[in-house]
């Protein structure tokens, strides 16, 4: 089973096997100006209705036609993918060009109703049908792949988000999960037909089947990451947890970490970062808190713009260790967190997916009987002071949507 990062792009030579450039990271920015364009041309209006999506450079369509501008290689020369289809390709030396659903619904390229590559946007975007790869299941055998001396059948495809939904046994409408890891992605079950995204979400395809409504995240592990590599203050992310025990507040500091634009539900990528209520008493200790807490007032944002109420929320991904952000998760959606018993939960629901794809159990209830859950964190707190925090956190967020 292959779990990948969803909107990461690879273009590569099909008689070389050798990429044409390095592969663009979902987080890239280098497509602003022209999804800004999309916006305001009124494109923006067909993508949504045709793909579930916003204009956003986060997704894979204007990185292909970008990366397609810089070669001179004819399209019948190139096989473009996200990052399953590169590691099928590479598994099969060259003879399987395949992704799947949950991955071709996050290239701005196909219809969700079709669940078919789009031909008016296959033109919008200049993109020769050639270069794509065929859409197939999430839970079937695509090929058998070599790895470590081993020919296996290659049995499920999903994308990251996708996959640890399923690790978690969301199959039913409704039921929702949150992955913390670089970004946080929240995604609910919408069912087996579409169901119409509110504003500052997205419309994406579940696994193995049906439809899930998403918040994207773009930035959460990545401030911890920012304060360690960018500001020397962290050792390891893995002390955060400590450092923002040590205070009983983050004492007004407030930290927005719009450091690749802000994603749900404001989908504004020319935001940029801030962090706001700093006093000569501001230490270390409140910029951490400030940044563990940033990542659960993003969480709640997106869940507020979701139809309806989650009553149990599924956590998992690097950050669900961290018990503080937990506990203060669970205190400002007042729901219950339950982490996952295993963290990695993407990798967990690619081996179930190739379960289901080698018949191993013969419905997705067969996966879901097996999942096991881990801490669970009840919510607590003073409601007042955590509406009161959270209007503060929301005028931060003002602030940083003015650039």
């Amino acid at each position: 089973g292959i779990a990948n990062q969803r909107e990461t792009v690879v273009l590569w030579d099909r008689a070389s096997l050798v990429p044409v450039g390095p592969a663009i990271v979902w987080q890239d920015r280098r497509t602003s100006e022209r999804c800004r364009g999309l916006r305001h041309d009124g494109t923006e209006v067909l993508l949504r209705r045709r793909t579930g999506l916003v204009a956003d450079p986060y997704f894979s369509a204007t990185k292909l036609e970008w990366l397609l501008g810089t070669t001179q290689l004819p399209p019948s020369a190139l096989a473009f993918g996200t990052v399953d289809s590169w590691l099928v390709w590479k598994l099969t030396h060259g003879t399987v060009h395949v992704t799947d659903r949950t991955n071709a619904s996050r290239t701005m390229l196909l219809g969700l109703d079709s669940l078919e590559w789009d031909e008016d946007l296959l033109d919008l975007f200049r993109i020769d049908r050639v270069v794509l790869p065929r859409v197939v299941g999430t839970a079937e055998v695509v090929g058998e792949g070599e790895l470590l001396g081993a020919t296996l059948p290659i049995a499920a495809i999903a994308g990251d988000q996708q996959a640890a939904l399923a690790g978690h046994g969301c199959f039913r409408r409704g039921e929702a999960k949150a992955t913390y890891g670089t970004g946080s992605f929240v995604l609910v079950h919408a069912g087996a037909q579409r169901q119409s995204a509110p504003r500052g979400l997205l419309e994406t395809v579940a696994a193995p089947s049906g439809y899930a409504l998403e918040g994207a995240i773009l930035a959460s592990g990545a401030a911890l990451q920012w304060l360690r590599d960018g500001l020397g203050i962290l050792a390891d992310a893995a002390e955060s947890e400590a450092l923002a025990q040590q205070v009983t507040s983050t004492d007004g500091v407030y930290f927005v970490p719009a450091l690749a634009g802000l994603g749900s539900p404001h989908w504004r990528p020319d935001a940029r970062g801030l962090v706001t209520g700093i006093t000569r008493g501001t230490t270390r200790n409140h910029l951490v808190r400030a940044a563990l807490e940033a990542i659960a007032f993003q969480v709640a944002d997106v869940l507020d713009a979701f139809p309806g109420r989650v009553e149990v929320l599924r956590a998992d991904g690097g950050a669900s260790a961290n018990r503080f952000l937990m506990q203060f998760q669970a205190d400002l959606l007042g729901c219950r967190i339950e982490v996952g018993a295993e963290h990695e939960t993407t990798a967990l629901g690619a081996a179930a997916l190739a379960g289901l794809g080698i018949g191993l159990w013969p419905d997705v209830d067969g996966i879901r009987t097996r999942i096991q859950s881990g801490a669970v964190y009840e919510p607590a707190g003073d409601p007042a002071d955590l509406d009161r925090r959270r209007a503060e956190w929301r005028r931060a967020v003002r602030r940083a949507l003015l650039g």
